[in-house]
């Protein structure tokens, strides 16, 4: 039988957060998501949980409200301009927080940078190569520093490339923009967002501290993605292009900089955590079957 806890307040309510809310609101007598669009704020309301306004500039009243009465918080803002806004513009009402016991931060299996397709785990020195992942690392530590100080249990979940429906390669195959990207040696670890969803729960309960790798059992070349959706939608897939000779933003070019496999092994010794979406064929087939990958 599930636990009744107190306030649960999550900063951003994206992709990864909403489906942590959903799976949680059930066991908070409430649920605050912090947005920073009004009309956004209607939607929040409409799907059972209380809508803050927060601009990532200032700490409005109302959140420096809801900050003193969380219990658990789970914190999915990436930073701007290399700093957590967060921490910069709510630090005196969370150093208040007497009422707060966990907070999970959303984080990156970016900060491990590139090591050339070697396995890593939570114990691997992080040696970030894009500015985005840097600014990810300081905000771990700031927040994993802020834990000491406070006291309070800070789980960080270091999330690989996420998906999930409305986000997957069957999207590409229906929409006709498929690409068969080929790098040599060049895989990719992933996670579907209800597994976010199940290792969040799992950390919250546990009032998990520390680092934990939140992703699949199988780093996989992304072309073999691309040709096995292909293959459930019986479509023909598109031809493979090198890497070296495709037009790609800077953004898009930066993820492939970064070659690596990352372990899951600890989330499922610490967190007891069983992936339901253990590899992408599992996930993409099942999607397929029930039509949810739309």
């Amino acid at each position: 039988m599930s636990i009744s806890l107190d306030h649960l307040l999550i900063f951003g309510l994206g992709y990864s957060a909403g489906a942590i809310a959903e799976r949680l609101k059930g066991r908070f007598k409430m649920v605050s998501a912090t947005t920073r669009s009004p009309e956004k704020a209607d939607a929040i309301a409409a799907g059972g949980l209380h809508p803050i306004l927060f601009d990532g500039e200032s700490c409005t009243e109302e959140l420096a409200d809801a900050i003193g009465r969380a219990t658990h918080i789970v914190h999915s803002i990436a930073p701007k301009d290399g700093v957590d806004p967060v921490l910069a513009h709510c630090r005196r009402p969370l150093e208040n927080a007497d009422n707060l016991r966990w907070l999970g931060y959303l984080s990156t299996v970016g900060v491990y940078g590139d090591h050339g397709g070697a396995w890593v785990d939570e114990m691997t020195p992080p040696k970030p190569v894009s500015k985005r992942s840097v600014a990810r690392l300081t905000a771990e530590r700031a927040w994993l520093d802020f834990g000491k100080a406070r006291s309070v249990a800070i789980a960080v979940l270091r999330l690989s490339g996420i998906y999930g429906p409305g986000r997957n390669a069957l999207i590409k195959v229906a929409d006709g923009t498929s690409r068969r990207l080929v790098k040599p040696g060049q895989v990719f670890n992933r996670i579907h967002r209800d597994d976010i969803a199940t290792a969040a729960g799992l950390a919250l309960t546990a009032a998990a501290r520390g680092v934990f790798n939140i992703t699949d059992d199988e780093p996989a070349p992304p072309q073999d993605v691309v040709a096995f959706a292909h293959e459930l939608a019986g479509v023909s897939p598109p031809p493979e292009l090198d890497f070296e000779k495709v037009e790609l933003t800077p953004m898009a070019r930066s993820f492939y900089g970064e070659n690596k496999r990352v372990s899951n092994a600890k989330s499922k010794a610490e967190l007891a955590m069983a992936y339901t979406w253990p590899d992408y064929r599992t996930a993409l087939a099942a999607m397929w079957a029930d039509g949810s990958w739309r």
